[in-house]
């Protein structure tokens, strides 16, 4: 298990590496969530509502998780946002477990580009 979780910080390391040197900065979590609910989303605006950011954030956990099975695109609203349906329930872990299991979701994300 041990080598599991150093292999996906390794990995991880090296996506914030790639994304430091083409933003100039060093993202966290949630501004990786929100660069995939951009990228979703598809349009991108000068400058985004809080709500806004906390949708795209939304849409990205979502879209990131259709992968595995847990949402299904539903539909995409007549304003361009996508909306999901949970199809399964999450698994209850631990919180660092919770943000593990995102960040290998995520690093899926960026390999399949």
């Amino acid at each position: 298990m041990t080598s599991e979780k150093d292999g996906l910080a390794e990995r991880w390391l090296q996506l914030e590496i790639t994304l430091t040197e083409r933003f100039g900065k060093k993202p966290d979590l949630n501004a990786i969530l929100f660069l995939i609910g951009i990228q979703e989303f598809g349009e991108l605006k000068a400058k985004f509502s809080k709500e806004e950011k906390q949708d795209l954030m939304h849409v990205a956990v979502c879209h990131l998780l259709s992968s595995s099975g847990y949402y299904e695109l539903e539909k995409i609203d007549e304003e361009g946002w996508p909306h999901y349906r949970q199809l399964k329930s999450l698994p209850m872990v631990s919180l660092r477990d919770q943000e593990d299991f995102i960040k290998d979701h995520v690093l899926l994300y960026f390999d399949s580009l």
